[in-house]
């Protein structure tokens, strides 16, 4: 009975949430002593971006930055640009994993910031903006900033830090592999650097220096649909002679929207089902023979995720087939759900609240999707978002992740640094030999 009393105790005490304190004023002075270097490495970044699998400039910049620093490793070429660099301190302990992505997006920049991006490629055969739009040109700043802040730190560090920059992590290009699951796949967590866990952030437009985690199920899963609708091609003035695959598409997509508002148990989890793109036809006066589009589902939830796939083909076929139409749905798997896992996210909401200056708290989920999920299926993970809004009385226009006007507020970047920092240093000491 005493043994159980203990075992309990203990259990009890593992899961209680902890704070950086033992580390707090070296970070918080580390901190801002490199926090105009970060602001400088954002805009570089910032006004360079690379799409995924394409980004060698960044690459090389980390690269750099990482053995300036005294990295004890730094391997380049990982998942085709990734890099890892691996980080030991002075004391013996485990490992702990940091990630922050790399590519940008085929858009226009229209911020109007100083350092706003002009670079152009070519997208799908059309000449487009590049733009770090979903923010992770900050991801990159702030976790070059950790670099900083533990390498000044390392003598006093238990155990090693491995930092991760992931490629491709808005989808490789074509039919490459790419983003996190490659990187897993080319073994970054086997071995004797395999990491305990793995602690990763995402900007998005929240007040400036907030935080929102939530335990288990944070960023949904991310299915790519494909519906082919096929009628009978006929002459414009009459339709009745073949089958409208155009009027056949609306009454398919206004049919899916009764999958999750009207067919789902929505009070266990959100879903989306989204139609984002439509094509068929090429003359006003000839009904054509098909209409393809494409669309995205999200989930939380693994059951609803199947359930709303066998929904969506039932729902999509039927509803063409009402109009004599013919449906063909195509649901590829994409990201699976991020999920924190509730231990480690109990254990270390001390520290993110601290880094927040009291800022921190548990957030609704979000049905953006993140490849995070994939390390976080690997090892345990914590994955938060952290708010970049302008100031207030600021009037910019600002847009959400992915809009041309989507903007970091560089005030922000320092309580990134803080709460990495904190959460790899307070993991490491916990579990570090007494």
């Amino acid at each position: 009975m005493k043994d159980w009393k203990w075992g309990l105790l203990s259990m009890l005490l593992m899961m209680a949430p902890v704070s950086a304190e033992p580390w707090q004023a070296q970070i918080a002075s580390r901190t801002e002593a490199h926090a105009s270097e970060v602001v400088a490495l954002r805009h570089w970044f910032h006004a360079n971006p690379e799409l995924g699998n394409r980004e060698f400039n960044t690459a090389a910049r980390i690269a750099s930055e990482l053995r300036a620093l005294g990295f004890d490793e730094v391997r380049e070429g990982v998942a085709h640009t990734g890099v890892i660099g691996i980080l030991r301190g002075g004391q013996p302990g485990p490992v702990v994993a940091l990630r922050a992505d790399m590519d940008a997006l085929p858009v226009k920049e229209k911020t109007g910031v100083p350092f706003a991006s002009t670079v152009t490629t070519l997208w799908g055969g059309v000449e487009t903006g590049v733009m770090h739009a979903c923010g992770h040109d900050a991801h990159m700043a702030i976790l070059l900033g950790v670099a900083r802040v533990l390498s000044d730190l390392r003598a006093e560090m238990p155990g090693a830090v491995m930092f991760i920059f992931q490629p491709a992590e808005e989808g490789p290009p074509g039919d490459e592999e790419g983003g996190a699951q490659l990187m897993l796949k080319e073994g970054i967590f086997t071995g004797a650097d395999r990491p305990g866990a793995v602690f990763g952030l995402h900007v998005f437009p929240g007040p400036t220096g907030s935080i929102m985690y939530r335990p288990n199920g944070f960023m949904a899963a991310s299915d790519y649909l494909e519906i082919e609708v096929e009628g009978v091609q006929t002459h414009g003035s009459m339709p009745w002679g073949g089958v409208d695959p155009i009027v056949s598409s609306a009454l398919v997509i206004n049919s899916l929207q009764t999958v999750v508002s009207r067919q789902m148990d929505i009070s266990k989890a959100p879903a989306v089902v989204t139609i984002g793109t439509i094509a068929g036809g090429n003359r006003g006066n000839i009904i054509s023979e098909r209409v393809l589009m494409t669309g995205t589902i999200r989930t939380l939830d693994p059951e609803m995720q199947t359930e709303i796939h066998e929904r969506v083909r039932r729902t999509a076929i039927a509803a063409a087939a009402a109009m004599g139409a013919t449906a063909k749905v195509t649901i590829d798997v994409g990201y699976p759900v991020t999920v924190n896992d509730p231990k480690l996210t109990q254990e270390m909401t001390g520290v993110l609240d601290w880094a927040a200056n009291g800022a921190a708290a548990i957030a609704p989920p979000v049905m953006g999707a993140e490849d995070f999920s994939y390390l976080a299926m690997a090892v345990p993970g914590l994955f938060f978002a952290l708010g970049v809004l302008p100031e207030v009385g600021d009037d910019r226009v600002v847009g959400v992740n992915h809009s041309p006007y989507f903007y970091v507020n560089d005030r922000a970047l320092p309580v990134g640094i803080r709460a990495l920092s904190g959460l790899a240093l307070t993991w490491l000491s916990a579990r570090a030999p007494q």
